[in-house]
């Protein structure tokens, strides 16, 4: 965990991030990048050009936790 990020904003979601293609601020979807034992990688890919413009990574913890939350 980085020292600087408050816990309430470590499962913060992006819904639309700058594009330096598009020279804007664009709506992003997340593209499943990686599962790893411990964790899953999500790529945030512009919705206008389909750059790739940041990750995520989500710990085994927090999608444990997020599947409980949603049954």
């Amino acid at each position: 965990m980085n020292s600087f990020l408050m816990p309430e904003f470590e499962t913060l979601r992006a819904s639309s991030l700058y594009c330096q293609r598009c020279q804007k601020a664009m709506p992003v979807r997340e593209r499943l990048l990686l599962v790893l034992p411990l964790k899953e990688i999500y790529d945030y890919l512009c919705t206008g050009c389909a750059s790739s413009l940041g990750q995520r990574e989500v710990s085994l913890g927090d999608l444990k936790m997020t599947r409980r939350a949603h049954r």
